[in-house]
């Protein structure tokens, strides 16, 4: 299994949605976690897994 520099395998990002919205998610590297641009949540990823929790999401900004 591939992985990227973070340690999340790319196949499991490709197939990965939005749990509240359903809508597909950006890979933030820099900041470690999954946008959701619709919801506008960022889901945290840790150790490599994303945390894919609505409760543990941060809301964006603006």
């Amino acid at each position: 299994m591939s992985q990227t520099k973070s340690g999340v395998d790319p196949k499991l990002l490709e197939i990965l949605v939005c749990p509240v919205t359903k809508a597909p998610l950006e890979y933030d590297a820099e900041a470690q976690e999954l946008i959701s641009r619709q919801a506008g949540l960022a889901y945290p990823i840790r150790d490599g897994i994303p945390i894919m929790l609505a409760e543990e999401a941060r809301q964006l900004d603006g």
